[in-house]
């Protein structure tokens, strides 16, 4: 299966999920205003950074179609744990039923696992 169009999509995605915030105030906001409120002072900028640089990395990785398994769970791992603190509180839906929910992280979640096993995942019955 060739992964070209999801994976220049997910680049896509994840280039404007963070370059924005890079100049716009909104990488710091998430660190100061959010991660070191819930915990992770003083340490919540620099996570939040590393989040962003991430995606950026992953995007340009994406399109080269290198390190596609290991960006891929890295990737997956921080989605995870934005389920988890943040989206899950809000429900399933981004918008319409609800906002904020969880249902983009996860067709996000289940476009790397894609790229990831572009084959599928083959389970062999032993007999």
């Amino acid at each position: 299966m060739n992964t070209f169009i999801i994976r220049i999509a997910l680049a896509i995605i994840l280039i404007m999920h963070s370059v924005p915030g890079m100049f716009n105030g909104g990488i710091n906001d998430f660190g100061n205003l959010y991660l070191n409120e819930v915990g992770f002072s003083p340490y919540g900028l620099i996570i939040a950074w590393i989040i962003k640089l991430s995606h950026v990395i992953t995007a340009i990785l994406l399109v080269a179609n290198k390190y596609i398994r290991i960006i891929s769970i890295i990737t997956i791992l921080i989605l995870i744990i934005g389920i988890i603190m943040i989206h899950l509180a809000e429900g399933w839906y981004v918008v319409g039923g609800g906002r904020n929910g969880v249902e983009f992280n996860f067709l996000l979640i289940c476009s790397f696992l894609t790229i990831m096993f572009p084959k599928g995942i083959i389970i062999k019955n032993k007999k």
